[in-house]
């Protein structure tokens, strides 16, 4: 069941994130792509603009072979005075208007025939014919193509009795955005398994008080159902005794009654205690605190236990300091208390000792109640406070415990905003420790 929530959230996780990554690489993909959009089309102006303006631009040179065709410079008749046309050189060194960018100027006549050209760097002319054949194939103002590895971009202008056409290398700015998409999706899979494990160990945390607490409910539920079910059959069996002798007095069966009535009294107990544990954990705003002293209510308890100490033949030390105050609910804290004592006197040694002490230590209140003993196992003590969990079930029946008086002090300490915890030494002694903020 927890593997199938896991899983859920797992997948929610993924998705969530998942889509949130794609948004956002889409994103940044678009307005990378407008900007350099917006770079190209620009260059692409300023690069015509610049043919348009360079010394050259009426006195272009021919393309090889072109004057054979009667396309040289007898093309008055053709285009107008205003027209790119002619030969000549290119300022001396032959260089184009833009230095830093790519770029060539073809002239073409009406059906797209190539007049002339004028450019930078010297290419064949059959790559010129095969741009402008790739500019006339899109029939367009402007338009892109790839050609010999690269990626062009062109311009069309209509001037007089034929077009200029301008045309810009934007392979590498075409290179950007490709890249940035391999980019995106190698890290998108990076991200998304580097997501997946992190996403399963957070999963795992998340689930794991859940587990723990469905785990607590159905131990708390067994042990309840154990510690009930002894009683049960005691009070069943005395029930089956009395039933079969039905011509007895009451008072020769008075014995079986007495075990009915005491079963009874201990499930009562029981049950008293669940109450109370529940009440604890639901409605922990109802109880009234209030500043008392707690150096009282401490030896007020201690000498309720006076006597059940004397006769269990314990010697009780105790230091106490006076007008010790807390802020909690009184009647709350000397049932910590109880139960503190209650649990030494029940696992201490015979002829041992209970000591107990009650100081204050900066701004806390600390109450140490400490038996000799047996001790507890290091591995027994971080479940000591757990309902119904006792290191010793059998010796803990004979002595009519149930495993609740600990959680119930732990459940009144916490609500009280202090820390209850127990040291334990093999074989000497056990210290339980009360931490309450004064």
């Amino acid at each position: 069941m927890f593997t199938k929530l896991r899983n859920r959230f797992l997948i929610v996780n993924l998705l969530t994130i998942s889509i949130m990554m794609l948004v956002a690489f889409a994103a940044i993909y678009i307005i990378t792509y407008r900007n350099v959009q917006t770079d190209i089309d620009m260059d692409l102006r300023q690069v015509m603009e610049s043919y348009e303006k360079s010394p050259g631009h009426n006195e272009m040179r021919m393309g090889a072979g072109l004057n054979d065709r009667g396309m040289g410079g007898g093309m008055s008749g053709d285009m107008d005075d205003s027209s790119p046309r002619g030969s000549g050189p290119l300022n001396r060194s032959g260089e184009a208007p833009m230095d830093r960018s790519v770029s060539f100027m073809l002239l073409a006549d009406p059906d797209f025939g190539l007049v002339s050209y004028m450019s930078k760097f010297e290419m064949d002319e059959a790559f010129y014919q095969q741009a402008l054949k790739e500019a006339a194939a899109e029939q367009r103002e402007t338009g892109q193509f790839s050609l010999d590895g690269s990626r062009w971009i062109f311009n069309v202008r209509p001037i007089g009795n034929g077009y200029m056409l301008v045309f810009l290398d934007v392979t590498a700015r075409k290179e950007i955005l490709t890249n940035l998409i391999y980019t995106f999706s190698a890290v998108g899979v990076g991200m998304l398994f580097a997501l997946y494990f992190a996403s399963r160990y957070f999963a795992n945390r998340a689930i794991a008080p859940v587990k723990e607490a469905f785990d607590k409910q159905k131990q708390f539920i067994a042990d309840a159902s154990h510690e009930l079910k002894t009683p049960l059959a005691i009070i069943n069996t005395n029930a089956d005794v009395l039933l079969t002798n039905p011509e007895e007095t009451i008072s020769r069966q008075a014995k079986w009654l007495h075990y009915i009535k005491s079963e009874t009294e201990r499930m009562s107990k029981l049950t008293r205690d669940l109450l109370y544990l529940t009440e604890m954990d639901d409605a922990k705003t109802t109880v009234l605190f209030s500043r008392f002293d707690l150096s009282e209510a401490v030896e007020s308890v201690l000498l309720t236990m006076e006597a059940v100490i004397f006769e269990k033949e314990l010697v009780l030390n105790y230091d106490i300091e006076p007008e010790l105050t807390a802020y909690g609910n009184p009647e709350q804290i000397k049932q910590v208390v109880m139960i503190l004592l209650d649990n030494a006197v029940k696992y201490a040694n015979p002829n041992g000792e209970i000591t107990l002490l009650l100081k204050k230590t900066h701004n806390e209140v600390i109450l140490a109640v400490t038996n000799t003993g047996e001790g507890i196992p290091p591995e027994h003590l971080p479940r000591i406070f757990d309902r119904f969990y006792r290191t010793d079930a059998s010796r803990a029946r004979k002595q009519g415990g149930y495993g609740l008086g600990l959680a119930i002090a732990k459940s009144i300490v916490e609500q009280h905003k202090g820390r209850i915890y127990a040291k334990s030494t093999l074989g000497q002694s056990t210290t339980f420790y009360v931490h309450l903020f004064q």
